[in-house]
């Protein structure tokens, strides 16, 4: 019956995120009072995605780290700079804008893409390890990324920013290591099934209600708005385009390219929002919210395009699960 029900829910992830976005602006009057919900909830969803995180996934990824290091890189330096140099260019007047830019472009790479890297047959150890080690990171990316590309804008409380990534991502995600490690896997895996569809519900929540928090900011739909959102997409969907063109310049494994293209593509995008709205002024999470209106339905977009050119029959390529460095 989980089984099931998750597979439905990860059907209907294109569509959830949107609509978690849409509902929440809708009901932002009653669902406002819940924001203080959106840590634990949060830590949930931390939690159950790192439920299939084992040690010996690092252990083997870190032999050959060539990949995982072009995924730090694209995730934290080459997509900030592109959402920095386009957020500077067309919203240059509005410096809190272009943080949102950074922001949404800065946080770690989400946990979900493991679901896209597995239903798209690609290397799921290296999803595995960018994450894990990704998540890791970023109590120090994050901060020092705003900082160097927004820091004169607005003051940062670094600390306290790296305190809160520690508690929404970091303990969570070594708490779910400990219960893998210590759990048979045949109770683990029961264990992640089971969770896996309270955790895509607490991403609808989490949405809903980061949503109503800045639903103010969305009350006037206008030309400014319109065009912010078509620059969010942009940026999201080049975050997937050029984690596919560095993956197939580099000459990367069939599996691994699509790997790389998700976990490059995806951010953590639920924590952006909590942190635009815990250390920044509100305007900041405009971009990132919109984030979350695209994120799911391009993941399915490049799920469609990346099973065209690497498992279809006329794509010439046999079905390719192993690594090759």
């Amino acid at each position: 019956m989980w089984q099931s029900i998750n597979r439905r829910l990860e059907k209907a992830l294109p569509f959830l995120t949107p609509a978690s976005v849409a509902a929440g602006i809708w009901l932002a009057d009653e669902l406002h009072g819940y924001a203080a919900l959106v840590p634990w909830l949060f830590a949930l969803m931390t939690f159950s995605g790192s439920l299939r995180l084992r040690l010996a996934d690092l252990k083997e990824a870190l032999i050959h780290p060539r990949p995982i290091a072009a995924a730090l890189c694209l995730l934290h330096l080459v997509v900030p700079l592109w959402a920095f140099g386009l957020g500077h260019l067309f919203f240059g007047s509005d410096r809190l804008t272009v943080i949102g830019f950074v922001l949404a472009a800065a946080i770690p790479t989400g946990v979900t893409s493991f679901i896209w890297v597995s239903l798209g047959r690609g290397n799921l150890a290296l999803a595995l390890s960018v994450i894990l080690i990704d998540t890791f990171l970023s109590p120090i990316i994050v901060p020092l990324t705003l900082l160097v590309l927004a820091g004169s804008a607005v003051e940062l409380d670094v600390g306290q920013m790296m305190l809160g990534l520690f508690l929404m991502i970091i303990l969570p995600s070594l708490a779910g290591m400990f219960v893998s490690e210590r759990l048979s896997t045949q109770a683990n895996e029961q264990l992640a099934v089971v969770l896996s569809p309270f955790s895509k519900l607490a991403l609808a929540l989490v949405v809903m209600i980061n949503s109503a928090v800045v639903a103010p900011y969305f009350g006037r739909v206008d030309a400014r708005l319109f065009f912010m959102a078509l620059l969010v997409l942009a940026i999201a969907s080049s975050g997937y385009f050029l984690s596919w063109m560095a993956a197939r310049w580099l000459r990367f494994a069939p599996s691994d390219i699509i790997a790389l293209t998700f976990t490059g593509g995806m951010r953590n995008i639920s924590a952006g929002a909590v942190l635009a709205m815990t250390y920044f002024p509100p305007p900041v999470s405009v971009p990132v919210v919109l984030g979350m209106l695209f994120q799911q339905v391009l993941a399915s977009l490049y799920h469609r395009l990346l099973h065209k050119t690497y498992h279809s029959p006329t794509s010439g390529r046999a079905p390719y699960v192993g690594s090759a460095r």
